[in-house]
Order: structure tokens, then sequence, then C-alpha cells
């Protein structure tokens, strides 16, 4: 391109834009004038297209044009428009500028610098990837979203972009160096969609569906992926373009716990050629295949990372029929036989390649029993599908050279019941434990598995913003972090309203989720059951619930409303679709408890009819997300009934009525407290007790901060409160702590009332034991501490916990002979 100034010149206003004070504000687009984006002629083609992708966006809301510029050199200002300098502080551009220095960018990874310099507007990078996500976090601060093409969030018109600064500018570089999603149990959504709708020419997840994929995650500044890996999908290597699509975006190329090498066993290993996946019998053939897929790629050229060591085909145990330690020293083998054969054909260090080892099921037993790995190699632990994760690194392990890191469930399919429909788990409780696993060494590697992305898009965002900036969400912040993704999204008129609906979405599901709500189990899978709110507890806590959905749905229907009509289709797909599912899902189970709690056939009849109801209507809305929504964009995405469980369908119609039994009267009703309205709490220095916005039932549960793995002497950490007890007789204290984990499952808490015998209760499961699978379906483990012949009057609770970790959520002080109840509720 022709330059646009002489160097005389060019060097004066160098000059001049370097020594002038920095401003606060730059407008970036407006209606009235142009906007000059200069880009260095250096510039990697990723660059170019990220200008491009918020160039197109800028232009759409103000209507301003957009001049593209290619240079060396910076040009010099006209009639003061907005200009934009973008480049990496490598390239002459910026060189020649002479406003940064080399410490601020040599050595750094992903790094960027947005500064306001005498209305010049310079987005620099470290690296190429650094460039991009400082020119997307320019957009995403001036109201363009990430989501525009997956959400189909249509930015509003305005007369003008102005991008808000400090003085100094802004810094950032990661916290965790490769963050990003695995695509998994894709049959239902995305590789129906896929195969069917958006890509049918390639019939399967292929690089068209892939480069919108690595758009968005570059846009969310994540730079992994884990490609989708079930039955349905062919492996991601043999799809022609998925590795150049992936080389265009600059995204690291990962797999899963049960991949090793870089290859999707269940597409790539052929029995019938192959023979058994079994290292023990099977090895020459095994070590062929994996050399196979790493003969195929090109370091420096395709940006991956491995994981080593060895499971079975698909998500199950190494097969081979050894003991612990056979399998202990064959796992020792096949780690070093694999770092070879990469070292080997790379003509490299053992080093050079990032590698993973992924201690998830029974590979975490191996290592709990001794296995060890070379220490450059990250640990990345896993959560135990449900949000807790499994364990963290030690003070030792802390001190790898590899590191660690984190794979967390957003969506999963296995026992004791999968969640893979709705995008329900708690923002608080994914804040609290990668919190906890990133205090404790985790900043290597975060990946969430996210299904089919949709419609897990606001936990998605809310983990790999995490991921970046880990201070960019507090305990104290989280529904400020939901306000102004839904201000960013609907407006500023709009957000509070969205944010308080969907905070009321999460945390009802936190309570039990749309699918639990059959009490039903899967593998083996059981058929439904009548749920445990119970009409009878706490003021008829059934019918509360249904309440309160109904609350959120009317609070959608009413803001609805206000949504422009550009705003619709996102508004159904972020807000809308899953708030009314996960409300008829509670209808269709809790009316159909009521009809099989009726006590006269008309009153059946009617409870039934509304369950009915609730089934149907969950099909309209389906059905609408797939046929008409966007225009039939995502015809294929959502499907009501994955895995077609008993909980999805239509309970059958109670054979018998019940007979009315009157509830005992009692005098004496139970108390609740909440776990933040301590009196008293003690932890030594620099321990000290917080609540958590947002966590538990009671939305603000407490533990000891900060997260790192300590363990506490005898009394150390204690919370006290004050109790009551109406009147002499027996009392059941239960105390509901959240299911967390601890390395060695020693977790204990203390209980004390008055001079009454203190006692201590674990709160760790193991494996996946009937009371593991009760805790994660209801998210809360219970101790209960028993008082006899008690007399009435007032006393002090003392809760004492012997580590971090523990998080104590609410307590109840229960008569004997209280009527069962679900949830311990918040007044």
């Amino acid at each position: 391109m022709r330059q646009l100034c002489f160097w005389a010149l060019a060097l004066l206003v160098i000059f001049q834009s370097c020594t002038q004070k920095e401003s606060e504000g730059f407008v970036v687009s407006e209606s009235s004038k142009s906007t000059r984006i200069v880009i260095s002629n250096q510039c990697d083609s990723l660059i170019g297209w990220a200008i491009e992708d918020v160039a197109a966006s800028m232009k759409s809301i103000t209507g301003s044009e957009i001049t593209l510029v290619e240079t060396s050199i910076i040009p010099t200002q006209k009639n003061n428009e907005p200009c934009l300098i973008i480049g990496q502080f490598s390239d002459s551009l910026i060189q020649k500028s002479g406003c940064y220095k080399a410490e601020d960018f040599t050595n750094k990874w992903e790094q960027f610098q947005i500064k306001n310099i005498d209305n010049q507007l310079f987005i620099v990078g470290s690296d190429v990837r650094g460039v991009v996500y400082g020119i997307f976090d320019m957009a995403e601060r001036i109201g363009i979203s990430p989501w525009i093409w997956w959400a189909d969030v249509q930015p509003t018109p305005q007369k003008q972009l102005a991008l808000q600064l400090p003085a100094e500018g802004i810094t950032q570089s990661p916290s965790v160096q490769y963050r990003g999603i695995f695509l998994n149990d894709e049959d239902w959504g995305l590789h129906p969609w896929a195969a069917k709708t958006f890509e049918p020419e390639t019939n399967d997840i292929g690089p068209k569906t892939y480069e919108k994929i690595f758009q968005l995650l570059l846009k969310l500044k994540a730079n992994t992926i884990w490609p989708a890996m079930h039955p349905c999908t062919k492996a991601f290597y043999t799809i022609e373009g998925n590795k150049e699509i992936a080389r265009k975006y600059h995204i690291m190329v990962s797999t899963s716990h049960a991949e090793p090498m870089m290859r999707n066993n269940v597409d790539e290993w052929k029995h019938d050629e192959r023979g058994d996946f079994n290292y023990f019998t099977n090895s020459n053939n095994v070590k062929q295949y994996w050399q196979e897929r790493i003969d195929e790629l090109i370091p420096g050229k395709d940006h991956f990372i491995a994981t080593i060591g060895m499971r079975g085909v698909h998500d199950g145990k190494m097969e081979g029929n050894a003991t612990t330690e056979q399998k202990i020293e064959m796992l020792g083998e096949i780690v070093d036989t694999q770092r070879k054969i990469m070292a080997n054909s790379f003509n490299s260090a053992e080093d050079s390649v990032p590698q993973l080892f992924i201690p998830y099921k029974e590979v975490l037993d191996l290592y709990n029993k001794g296995f060890r790995v070379p220490d450059d190699v990250t640990l990345m632990w896993t959560d135990d599908n449900y949000g807790y994760i499994r364990r963290f690194s030690n003070d030792e392990e802390q001190k790898r050279s590899g590191g660690s890191g984190v794979y967390y469930h957003l969506s999963y399919w296995g026992r004791p019941h999968d969640y893979l429909w709705l995008s329900t788990t708690s923002p608080a409780l994914t804040w609290y434990e990668m919190n906890r696993a990133y205090q404790n060494g985790a900043d290597k590697i975060w990946i969430a598995n996210v299904g089919d992305i949709k419609p897990t898009e606001y936990n998605m965002e809310l983990f790999l913003d995490m991921a970046w900036d880990i201070n960019s969400v507090t305990e104290n912040n989280l529904s400020d972090h939901m306000f102004q993704w839904a201000k960013r999204e609907f407006g500023a008129e709009n957000a509070s309203a969205i944010s308080h609906i969907m905070d009321e979405y999460y945390h009802l599901a936190f309570l039990r989720r749309p699918e639990f709500m059959g009490w039903s189990r899967t593998e083996p899978t059981t058929q439904t059951y009548l749920s445990q709110f119970n009409t009878r507890a706490n003021g008829n806590e059934l019918q509360k619930r249904i309440d309160r959905y109904t609350a959120i749905v009317r609070g959608v229907d009413k803001i609805k409303q206000y949504i422009p009509e550009m705003k619709q289709d996102a508004f159904f797909e972020l807000v809308e679709y899953p708030v009314k599912a996960a409300s008829l899902m509670n209808e269709k189970f809790l009316y159909y408890q009521l009809a099989a709690e009726a006590d006269t056939k008309k009153a059946q009849d009617a409870y039934y009819q509304k369950s009915t109801d609730a089934y149907n209507e969950i099909k309209v809305i389906t059905d609408y997300y797939n046929q008409k929504l966007a225009n039939g964009k995502w015809m294929n995405m959502m499907d009501m009934q994955p895995r077609n469980l008993p909980a999805f369908k239509m309970p059958l119609k109670p054979e018998s009525l019940t007979k009315d039994v009157a509830a005992p009267k009692r005098t004496v009703k139970p108390q609740f407290i909440q776990s933040a309205t301590y009196t008293k709490a003690v932890a030594p220095t620099p321990y000290h007790w917080i609540s958590v916005e947002g966590l538990g039932y009671s939305k603000q549960a407490i533990t000891v901060y900060p997260f790192n793995n300590h363990t506490f002497d005898d009394s150390a950490a204690y919370v006290s409160y004050d109790i009551e007890i109406p009147e002499t007789g027996n009392y059941d204290i239960e105390i509901r702590c959240l299911p967390t984990h601890s390395n060695e499952f020693n977790h204990q808490l203390s209980v004390q009332v008055g001079t009454f015998e203190k006692q201590n209760f674990l709160l760790n499961t193991k494996g996946r034991s009937n009371a593991w699978k009760d805790n994660v379906l209801r998210n809360y483990t219970a101790v209960h501490y028993k008082l006899s012949d008690i007399e009435a009057g007032k006393y002090t609770l003392k809760l004492g916990v012997n580590q971090t970790g523990i998080v104590i959520d609410q307590i109840a002080v229960n008569p004997e002979n209280t009527i069962p109840y679900y949830e311990i509720p918040v007044e």
C-alpha cells in the first residue's frame, strides 16, 4: 500500500504523540467521521482477520467509514479523526513509534497494551495472539459482544463508540497460559447441527464449524481446543481442512484424558486391524499407532499439547488384567515411550513439546498410590464431573516446572445422572473451585467441558474470563459480572432485571438441576420418583419452588417486551429458553407429584393436566429453537431429551388417590441459620473467613481464605452462632456443607453446643459411593449432631474446620420428629 506521509513529518508526529499527556477517553468510531486503522504491513493474517471482524461491527453500529492502512510508519493525523495503530511490538510500525520499551514485551506471553496517546489508540501485543486479544478487548469495552455469531447478539446502532481508559492505559496478560474448551457429548447438538445444517458438505464437525469455534475462542481470549471425539464424529485430524484451520487461527490443539498422543481412539483405533488396545499384550501396534499421528504434525506450524499416559479406548480403564503395582509400572513405561517418540520424531529434547498428564477417575487412584511423571509434564487435575475438584497440587507438586491445570465440567454424561441439556452450573461454585485451584498452582491450563457450546454461553464466558484474569471476578462481585454481561448483550436499561432472573435461575438449579428433578439415576438407569420437596414442610416448599420459577418466567415475559426486535433471537437463546425450559421441567415433575398426592379425582386430574401441559410446552419451545429461531440457523442444535433418559419423559398418570394424612401438629419449629450470620469468626493470620456471593443454598456460604492447602491446629479456625432451644427435648443439629474434596479425603468439621461434648465429623466421600451420588445431585453433604434431653435456653454453637477447602452453608436446629424437608429456606 502507498506510503501516506514523508519520513520527516512522520517522525515529528511520532515525537509529539509519545510526549504529550495521555487522556482518559477515545472515540473509536462515530457516524460523522471516518476511522483509520493502521496496521503493520508485517502483521500476521490472523491480526488482519481480527481487525476486519471488529471494523465490520463498528461500521454496522455507527455507519462510520473504516479505512484500513497497511504500512511500516505511522501516518499523519487527519482532521482529528479517530486513528487506531495496531501491531506486534516487534513490527517496524511499533518500533519506529518510540513509544514502547523492549522490557514491556520481551518474553511476555500473549500480552497486550491499549494506550490513548494524542487521539491515537495504540493496540500492541507481544505476539500474534496478544495483538488479537487486544483488538477484541477493545471491541468488548465499546459494547461489541463476542457472541454476535454464536448467540445472534446483534450490536445496537449508536452515533458514537467511545472507549474509556485509565490514564496509564491497559496492560494485560493471561493468568493461565492455556485456556480453552472441550467439545464433548456432541451427539445431540453440535454434531447433528454441523452435519445436517451448517456443514452438510462435510457431514460432520469440519473446518467450517471449527473456524466459527476458533473465532469465538479468540474473542473470549482463549487459545486451546479439545476437539469433539464421540463415535458420531470423525477424528479431528482425519477431516481435511481441520488441521489447516487450527493453524490459521493459531489454536493449540490437545486431547482429553482418554486420547493420548493426539489420537481419537473411538474413531481411529480399528480393532480388526490393530488388535486390542492393550499395551501389555499389543505394545508394538499401539506404539505404531501413536507414531503415525506424531509423524503428521509439524512443530512450529501445528500448535499442540500432547496428552500422555493411557486409558481404555473410550473413557474406560486401561486394558489388561494386571495388579495396581503392575499398572503403575506399565504406565511409567508408556509415558517414557511416548516422550521418546516425540523427541525422536521432532529431533528435540523430550520436554520440547508441551505435555499433559490427566489423573482422571481410576488414573487418579494410580497417581495417589505412587505413580509419577517427569517434572516438565503438566499435571491436569479434574473435578468429580459435578463441579467439585478432586485434587489440588500440594507444596511439592507446586514446585514442578510443568505446573498444573484443571479439566472442569460444565456439561456431563454419566452417573449418577447426566446434565447435557441445559447449562446450570452455579457461577459461584465455578468461581470458588477454580480460584481454589489457581491458588494451589493451577495456572498452566484450564479446559472446560462445554458440551455443544450452546446453551453454555454464559458459564463458558465466565470460566474463560477467570482464566484470562483470575482477579476479574471476586467473591463480592459475581453479580456484577452477570450484570455487565447482560448490559453488553441487552443494554443498561434491561441489565438489572435480566441479571436478577439469571441469578435466580442458577440458584434454583443449584438446589436441584432440572435434569435431576425426576430423582432418577443412570448407569444403571432407573425410573423417575417423586421429589423430596415436601408439601407439608416449610409452608409447602414444593409450591414455593413452583412459585419461584413462575416469578422468573413472568420476569422473562415482561422484559421481553422491551428487548429490541434485532435482539429477540439472542434473548431467546441466552435467557428465555433456558429459564422457561428449567421452569417447565420443574412443573412437569412437581405438578405430577401434586397429582400423585391428591385426595380427590378432580384435583388429581387438574394437577396431572398441568404436568402434561408443561411437558408439551417444552416440546413447543424446543421446536421453535430448532425450526424458527434465527430463520432456522440452529436447526438440530437443541435436543430436549439427550440419551432419552426417563427424566425427559412424561410420567404416567397415578393409578390411585392418596389418603389425606394430616401433618402432625407441632409447637416447636426448626430454627434455620445461614452460615454468614455467625456471631464470631476466628482463623490464624493470614487466614480469615469470607462469604462468597451466590454460593450455596444460602447464597452466601462461608469458607476460609486464602484457599491454598493448609491444615489448622485444633480449634484454630472456627465460627460461632447463637441458637435457642425453645423447650426441653431431643434435637438434631444439621450442618450442611458443600461436598468439596481434599487431597487426603480428610476434611473434618467439629461441632459443639455449649459445654456438651465436641464431635468431629469427616466430610469427604471416596470414589463413586452412594453418599457421593446423593451429595452431588443435591449439592450438599450434611452432618448431624444429636442432643438428648437438652434444657430450654440459649446456647453457643461452635463449628471448627481442620483445613482450608471446607465450605459451610446452612444450619438447622431440628426438634425431634421434625417433618422431613429438602431445602433449608432463606427467609
